[in-house]
């Protein structure tokens, strides 16, 4: 491991809720870390289950692995309050949030630190992720290119920053208003927030195991559509606010076209052609829009028959 007395402090903040079958093996990652100046905080947001009796079980071992260890469980207050509650306790020159259902591969922190520690224009850096099951088996990976993202890739939504594999230098956190808990899309916005620093890098190796379940909020797409127009809102004076706010609205689009949702397809398309009739120019929009449109008649005709 390395060395506590000549490495940065880093943080690490789990916050847990309902993730008895899952949180013990994310508190184990941590542990296996190669890196080992870590101080670790576990709040428990108001758990129905028994993860907090799955986190007790963990404390001495804990105790006795960290620079510093703190666990704490109350009534709900919601993902960001939980965020921001640990934000005000970290001591760390490197802050990092991980999911009570996912984990991190051994090397991940030593890895972060010491491309932080060389690359000073560097606000935050992620990395390539495995995809896994219920029971921890391997369902595949997303491993990108080596990028820089600024402020305008992130607000064109053309970045890649998975949020498990994140490690952030806090002092710029400390900079923003931190988590915004009206939001959903805590992580994008914080991403934009930190641009405005620096770049925010992306390394090409597997450094976190994102956990594939019902209950993801990234499965619930109206929920996570609804909430990037909220956050492109508040960028509004941009220049690429537009760009952005269409290149939502396609997503949204794409989305119900691959559902076979038709009928929504074409309500968002004509939203989008209204704001933008210029994209009649492109022909590959011009060919969906007339196949939706056409297609959308012949349905009501039928119906109209019956």
């Amino acid at each position: 491991m390395t060395s506590m007395t000549t490495t940065p402090l880093v943080t690490i903040a789990i916050p847990c809720y309902n993730h008895e079958q899952y949180v013990q093996d994310s508190i184990q990652s941590i542990i296996d870390q190669s890196y080992s100046n870590i101080e670790l905080i576990i709040i428990d947001d108001g758990s129905k289950d028994n993860s907090v009796l799955k986190i007790q079980e963990l404390i001495s071992i804990c105790t006795d692995r960290f620079s510093r260890f703190e666990f704490r469980y109350r009534e709900n207050k919601g993902l960001c309050n939980t965020l921001n509650e640990a934000l005000k306790w970290a001591q760390g020159e490197f802050f990092c949030a991980l999911a009570s259902d996912d984990l991190i591969v051994k090397d991940k922190i030593d890895i972060q630190v010491k491309y932080l520690l060389q690359n000073k224009e560097c606000v935050a850096v992620f990395g390539g992720m495995q995809y896994i099951d219920n029971k921890n088996n391997l369902t595949g990976k997303r491993v990108k290119k080596f990028h820089k993202f600024t402020f305008k890739d992130i607000l064109l939504h053309k970045h890649e920053l998975p949020a498990p594999s994140q490690l952030i230098r806090k002092k710029y956190i400390d900079l923003t208003d931190g988590y915004n808990p009206n939001l959903k899309i805590e992580d994008w916005d914080m991403w934009l927030k930190l641009s405005k620093f620096g770049t925010l890098d992306y390394l090409p190796q597997i450094l976190c195991l994102y956990r594939l379940h019902q209950f993801n909020t990234i499965n619930n797409f109206e929920l996570m559509s609804s909430n990037r127009l909220k956050i492109i809102e508040q960028h509004n004076n941009n220049n690429n606010y537009p760009k952005s706010w269409r290149n939502v609205k396609l997503m949204e689009h794409e989305y119900y076209y691959k559902m076979n949702m038709l009928n929504k397809s074409l309500e968002v398309y004509i939203e989008i052609i209204k704001k933008y009739p210029l994209l009649f120019l492109r022909f590959k929009h011009l060919k969906r829009f007339t196949f939706l449109f056409f297609t959308q008649k012949l349905l009501v005709s039928k119906n109209e028959k019956k």
